[in-house]
């Protein structure tokens, strides 16, 4: 925030009229088949499939890190 308690943006970022309009007229991207995951069915099962990997990952080092509490509680 300004001085003077405005909100300053970057140029560039537009103003009332052009978030109104990405807010009304562009609408969401959820009607454009494909649009996050890729345009194949090869790349969405990618997608997916590291998806899958990264959890399985993340939960593997929660894990370790509680086995670790619990041992240094232990003893």
């Amino acid at each position: 925030m300004s001085k003077d308690g405005a909100v300053t943006r970057a140029p560039g970022e537009g103003g009332r009229l052009l978030r109104w309009a990405f807010r009304h007229l562009a609408g969401p991207a959820d009607g454009v088949k494909g649009a996050v995951q890729g345009g194949s069915a090869e790349a969405r099962e990618a997608w997916k499939r590291d998806l899958a990997e990264r959890k399985r990952y993340t939960r593997e080092q929660r894990e370790l890190k509680r086995a670790a509490r619990e041992a240094a509680r232990r003893s």
